[in-house]
């Protein structure tokens, strides 16, 4: 809680959480960790706020809402998505972060710890700047370390996309493929989440709420909203990479399943003659077969085998199919 005098106090008792709301001239800060169970924040969002019961629901379902913002009048309620990136799974981490915008708080809540929400109290509690503007200005604050948490998970992808490029021109293997349809996963999860926090930031940097969103910080939000955009500029190249790393997969297996087919159909036509030969000679008319009994006749089916298979590959070789 920031006093009207510039005088900083952490972490209240509940009792006096009270006042601090009442007090205009101040502004309270109250971050929620849910792990726990909803009960006592509940409690602190339901009776001491009077927050709405929807509201309360979007705080603790057991789903990730999309983000949004809406509007109850005296209050703003706002969802963000903030992203983690981890880099031995190749797993994206995604994480839910629920704002009540006040004239005087701001209220935050989330299920795990968030190294943006960590980031802001450590600023507050070292007294920056980020309690010195009002509520507007530290929801602010908050919006834009979740924005930027974005970039490196965007980079991190975007070295993934190169290495698995890579891969899939030296030796297209079905690992590589399951690399790049993880890419696919992952960049199309940050494109869901990042579009509609490009509209909530769009709505604030328009002045939709002028009513506690004062007009000398749309000039904050604007920026997050070019942020936003630069982001999902960055998420796109990452999807069109790998898409067209899994085109290459697939050019690549194709061109390999050509060059067998054409081993196959090679050989296949190389014994074919020799087929026909063979099941020639092995026919029983001894009376009126050509050659029947003559004693060299087995090593000249040979070499009549060899003669041909030698002139197919020459021929082969002239046409430039091998």
């Amino acid at each position: 809680f920031r006093a009207a005098d510039g005088r900083l106090r952490l972490d209240l008792p509940v009792e006096e959480l009270r006042a601090a709301v009442a007090d205009s001239g101040g502004l309270l800060w109250v971050d929620i960790a849910a792990e726990g169970g909803r009960i006592e924040g509940e409690s602190l969002l339901r009776d001491l706020f009077g927050f709405h019961p929807l509201t309360i629901d979007d705080c603790y379902n057991t789903i990730i809402d999309p983000p949004k913002v809406d509007d109850y009048g005296d209050y703003l309620f706002m969802i963000v998505h903030n992203v983690r990136y981890e880099a031995d799974a190749r797993r994206l981490v995604t994480a839910e972060l629920n704002l009540y915008i006040g004239p005087n708080y701001v209220v935050t809540l989330h299920k795990t710890p968030l190294q943006s929400v960590m980031e802001i109290r450590r600023r507050a509690e070292n007294h920056s700047l980020v309690l010195d503007h009002g509520a507007a200005f530290l929801a602010h604050a908050l919006f834009d370390v979740v924005v930027d948490e974005f970039h490196p998970v965007v980079e991190a992808l975007d070295d993934q996309v190169a290495a698995v490029q890579e891969a899939v021109l030296a030796q297209p293997e079905q690992s590589v493929l399951q690399e790049v349809l993880q890419l696919k996963r992952n960049a199309q999860r940050l494109k869901s989440s990042i579009l509609p926090q490009r509209d909530v930031a769009n709505r604030f940097a328009r002045g939709e709420y002028a009513r506690l969103i004062a007009p000398e910080s749309l000039m904050y939000f604007r920026d997050i909203y070019d942020h936003t955009v630069r982001v999902d500029e960055m998420i796109d190249s990452v999807r069109d990479l790998s898409e067209s790393a899994l085109n290459t997969y697939l050019s690549s297996v194709n061109n390999r399943i050509n060059e067998v087919m054409k081993t196959l159909a090679i050989v296949a036509v190389v014994f074919l003659p020799l087929t026909l030969v063979a099941s020639v000679y092995g026919t029983n008319f001894e009376d009126t077969f050509p050659s029947y009994g003559w004693s060299p006749g087995f090593y000249g089916m040979i070499a009549s085998f060899v003669a041909i298979a030698v002139a197919l590959l020459i021929w082969f070789r002239y046409r430039r199919w091998i």
